[in-house]
């Protein structure tokens, strides 16, 4: 008897506390709020037909528009070899209830920088990127349109770490489209 009321107890404490969780949640997920979420120290690890993985940086700045609801600005470099990107873009989120998860979707607009070979530029190891870059290379510009879904786990009442699995589709070069996972902070006021 003991073990059956010890059971039920804990599941009652645990479904108390989930419900702790949605109202704070809630809270964040309202108009006016606005949100910071930086995935600087995040993981952006991807995968395209052009590249291995890779690692990259960003950030998103947004504000809710109506509950569960974020219009979002975001920016993003990223350093990898042989060519260098940077993103610009705009987007939304829209957040299930208050249970954290969410699914987003917006349009963005990204530069590569690809390094370019020089005859007899090459160190006897290959190339040496970092003098072709001070040097130039080429331009070009892509547009595109990404999807993502993910989950806002809150550390603390305005603090959340954000997993999310994401696609970019290049409109000019399907090769250059990704399919990744990313993790980031997410800073709620």
């Amino acid at each position: 008897l003991f073990t059956l009321k010890s059971k039920f107890m804990k599941k009652l404490a645990l479904a108390f506390c989930l419900l702790a969780v949605s109202f704070t949640a809630q809270a964040q997920f309202e108009k006016g709020t606005m949100i910071l979420n930086p995935s600087v120290t995040g993981l952006d690890f991807s995968y395209s037909k052009n590249d291995d993985a890779k690692f990259g940086l960003g950030a998103q700045v947004g504000t809710f528009l109506a509950d569960g609801f974020a219009l979002m600005v975001n920016a993003g470099a990223d350093w990898s070899q042989p060519k260098d990107t940077y993103t610009l873009g705009t987007g939304v989120r829209c957040y299930f209830n208050t249970t954290g998860i969410y699914i987003g979707g917006g349009l963005d607009w990204e530069r590569p920088h690809y390094g370019r070979k020089l005859e007899g530029d090459a160190p006897r190891g290959g190339l040496d990127w970092e003098r072709i870059r001070l040097k130039g290379g080429e331009h070009n510009n892509d547009w595109g349109v990404g999807i993502e879904a993910g989950y806002a786990y809150f550390l603390s009442r305005t603090v959340t770490i954000e997993p999310a699995v994401y696609y970019k589709w290049r409109f000019d070069d399907s090769d250059n489209s990704r399919f990744g996972i990313k993790v980031g902070f997410g800073f709620y006021f």
